[in-house]
């Protein structure tokens, strides 16, 4: 069976919802749509998405699905099994690459693909958070997916987030009902009651767990910038990086360790430390980011400064931050390469 979506009103709320939780289509919209679509199948993840990406195609609109590779697969064999659908016409993106960072996929996924289109109504699926997800990683994902809703806030485009609702824990789906305004689950579409753009920031915004193992420690201010640099690269290297990803780690300390010394008081502290998977780098200084967008914001070529987080969000696997009034904490992960195993 295939389900046409309803389209909410541009507060997120359809008033046509009926009492028995379902909702009437809207014709069209100007502003975000954001729905969570929950599946427990193949086919009832087919039953939203095909339509979702054929009613763009049908009308020239342009579409885009990033989600992991299974998805990519099965979406692309349907349209293609349509010959009034033409899957080349679709941009596909590998989440598991392009959205490893999940505060890359703002910038780099989403942004870059509706800024190219920045008239038309813009339709795009996107998958961040599937079973393979890590706990460490898990927290940036919340805060990704609540973030879309400021980020895109007054844009005609709709971003459909599929969850697979049988392998995905029943955290995630609650967590899901708070950062998107619609649930789509099966052929009923409600407003969600739980939905909160503030609290679905502040998942991504606690405080981080301590170091595990040894860890490498330097003061920081304006006379140990190099030193920084030199020792990231160091230890990077020890930890098995490649010389291309130690560099790109270097690159990405050096950024921090700057913002310390220009908006973060002056003075940090560079912490650095492997784990089983990775080689991790804080930064701790006495600022606060206030901007929830910051890193995840494209900057206009002809606007000076601003990509320093960006940046950082684009060279690493993974970037954990923790900020308020007076003290913020800023870690990224890289990964390590797998080691080789023993064997004959």
């Amino acid at each position: 069976m295939t389900s046409t979506l309803p389209v909410p009103d541009s507060q997120g709320h359809d008033p046509r919802t009926g009492s028995d939780g379902t909702a009437a289509r809207h014709p069209g919209r100007e502003d975000l749509w954001h729905p969570a679509l929950f599946y427990r199948s193949p086919e009832e993840y087919l039953a939203t998405a095909v339509p979702f990406l054929a009613e763009a195609l049908t009308a020239g609109h342009p579409a885009a699905v990033a989600a992991p590779r299974k998805s990519l697969t099965l979406l692309r064999d349907a349209l293609a099994a349509d010959p009034a659908l033409d899957p080349d016409a679709v941009t596909w993106v590998d989440m598991t690459a392009a959205g490893r960072n999940p505060g890359r996929i703002i910038p780099g996924v989403l942004r870059a693909f509706a800024d190219r289109h920045p008239h038309a109504p813009v339709r795009i699926i996107g998958e961040p958070i599937w079973a393979g997800r890590s706990r460490v990683e898990y927290p940036a994902c919340v805060q990704h997916e609540a973030l879309i809703n400021a980020a895109f806030t007054g844009r005609p485009v709709a971003i459909l987030c599929p969850y697979d609702a049988a392998a995905l824990d029943d955290r995630v789906l609650a967590d899901a009902a708070v950062t998107h305004p619609v649930l789509v689950d099966g052929d009923v579409t409600t407003v969600s009651d739980r939905y909160d753009l503030g609290l679905g920031v502040a998942a991504g915004n606690r405080p981080l767990p301590d170091p595990a193992g040894p860890v490498v420690e330097l003061a920081i201010d304006d006379s140990t910038l190099m030193r920084a640099r030199t020792t990231v690269i160091e230890q990077a290297v020890e930890a098995g990086l490649t010389r291309e990803r130690a560099l790109d780690a270097e690159l990405a300390v050096n950024e921090l360790t700057c913002n310390t010394v220009i908006h973060g008081g002056g003075r940090g502290i560079l912490r650095i430390w492997t784990t089983g998977e990775h080689f991790v780098c804080q930064v701790d200084d006495g600022g606060h980011i206030t901007d929830p967008l910051a890193g995840r914001r494209p900057v206009p070529p002809h606007v000076p400064g601003g990509r320093g987080l960006l940046l950082v969000n684009q060279l690493a696997d993974l970037v954990r931050i923790h900020t308020g009034p007076g003290a913020t904490t800023i870690r990224v992960h890289f990964d390590r390469p797998p080691r080789p195993r023993d064997g004959i």
